[in-house]
């Protein structure tokens, strides 16, 4: 049986539906729950993996996920694993590839990953950002990259919304990761434009994991929306 067929195999048309509200533009899909995605995907990882990805034929949102996902699971050198990583980041058109594409990396991948999405946060690309940005909430958001973090986070200059929200998402995790390092970039002229500062100061308020306090704090500094400006859509 070929991976598409498989793939048809365990297609859900009701599931189909509600994963096509969620993501806005996606294409072709089947309606496949990403925990069954993420067990084919290990099973490939497993065997011979180059073959598969170097021969894959992508119709399928399910098809593009799974590419994703065994680059992530793939065991190779991070040599190797980052060129998959490049040619891979350009094909990604919505944000549930991306997060889910974004793994949590191994100790040895974690230097050369950070080097490698330095220049992801400056592209022109909406997802090129978003990659490099679920990249780093997702493993840097620690003490030793913290400012470095936060730096890059400020500089970001996209219009697109999910590049914006993934920047929001990612200083809400900060936050609430590393509140003392995080609450002053906040509250003394932080570069975010305004629409993504109220974000994620929306994100803030929204996490279980902020206290009552902080989340008082920081709705004293949302800035006027008369001067916020950005897209309606998921808030993921």
């Amino acid at each position: 049986m070929t991976l598409r067929e498989e793939l048809l195999a365990l297609a859900d048309p009701r599931y189909r539906e509600f994963t096509a509200s969620l993501i806005p533009g996606v294409g072709e899909l089947l309606g496949i729950r990403i925990p069954l995605l993420r067990k084919i995907a290990r099973r490939i990882a497993r065997g011979d993996w180059r073959a598969f990805l170097d021969s894959l034929e992508v119709r399928y949102f399910e098809e593009r996920l799974i590419e994703g996902l065994v680059i992530g699971y793939a065991a190779c050198p991070i040599e190797e694993k980052l060129e998959r990583v490049a040619r891979f980041v350009p094909r990604i058109d919505n944000w549930a590839v991306c997060d889910c594409f974004c793994w949590r990396l191994r100790a040895d991948e974690r230097e050369a990953m950070w080097r490698f999405i330095q220049p992801y946060f400056r592209s022109d690309a909406e997802y090129d950002i978003r990659f490099a940005v679920v990249m780093a909430l997702g493993n840097f958001v620690d003490e030793e990259h913290i400012d470095a973090l936060l730096g890059l986070l400020g500089a970001i200059r996209h219009e697109g919304y999910y590049a914006r929200m993934g920047v929001a998402w990612a200083v809400s995790v900060c936050f609430v990761r590393l509140p003392a390092r995080t609450r002053p970039w906040l509250e003394n002229d932080c570069p975010l434009d305004d629409w993504t500062f109220n974000r994620s100061l929306q994100k803030i308020r929204e996490s279980y994991r902020a206290d009552s306090a902080d989340k008082a704090a920081l709705r004293q500094l949302k800035r006027p929306a008369k001067r916020a400006a950005g897209n309606p859509g998921i808030t993921k």
